[in-house]
């Protein structure tokens, strides 16, 4: 997960798009380690206006942290690099984001369970029980202006996308698209849980640094498979 190196391409893709094995989630995290510290100024900005000012250099600490951990260590599947990733968020992160995102990866590791690769259903279904797992443990729920809504619009549109027999690439697509939108959709929101919430209708007009981050690595998921999908046909 070296922000600065490309994992190998891995096998070829499959009529569903890319194959989804233990170097296609490496470059989905060197993808998400790249845009944390590109947009960790801009996430820390949105943070000081109705949090603790450090969203972005927690996740960029925290991403920087995982990536040495798997280049060290590289596990040879899917859900081992999730779950790696996500157990090094949580003990490296401060905040609330640390267990947040470490609970979204680690969980997402869990479903996928020990297979060298996993069917673009079986990433779906890993990513929505990440996504239900930070709502137990942040007590959220859609309209709370977290990460959950660019977290939950984004795993209903890659699902409803691969159900109606999209492929991997056009139901990432579609799920960039609704992570964006839920994002942008938290600023005429009044806060209801986490620090933003001690503001009250002053978080009303600012658009949410978590959502804004989680936007940020659903699009990384999809600029990756976008990248091997092209590799591929080439």
């Amino acid at each position: 997960m070296n922000a600065s190196a490309t994992p190998d391409a891995g096998p070829p893709a499959g009529p569903s798009g890319p194959v989804i094995d233990a170097a296609f989630v490496r470059r989905w995290l060197s993808a998400a380690t790249n845009a944390v510290d590109r947009e960790a100024d801009r996430l820390t900005e949105l943070d000081s206006a109705i949090g603790d000012a450090d969203h972005g250099a927690n996740l960029r600490r925290g991403f920087t942290a995982a990536s040495a951990a798997v280049d060290k260590a590289p596990p040879d599947t899917p859900g081992g690099v999730l779950f790696l990733v996500g157990r090094q968020l949580i003990s490296t992160v401060g905040g609330a984001s640390g267990p947040l995102y470490g609970t979204l990866l680690r969980t997402a590791g869990k479903e996928l369970g020990d297979g060298a690769t996993a069917a673009p259903q079986e990433l779906s279904a890993a990513l929505r029980a990440g996504v239900e797992g930070v709502g137990r443990l942040g007590g959220a729920a859609p309209g709370d202006k977290t990460m959950l809504d660019a977290l939950i619009p984004a795993v209903d549109a890659l699902a409803s996308a691969l159900e109606s027999g999209a492929g991997l690439v056009p139901a990432l697509a579609a799920a960039r698209i609704a992570a964006n939108e839920g994002a942008q959709a938290t600023v005429p929101l009044q806060a209801r849980k986490g620090r933003a919430s001690y503001l009250g209708p002053r978080s009303v007009g600012h658009q949410d640094p978590g959502a804004t981050s989680a936007a940020l690595l659903v699009s990384a998921l999809c600029q990756v498979a976008e990248a091997t999908d092209e590799e591929d046909a080439a």
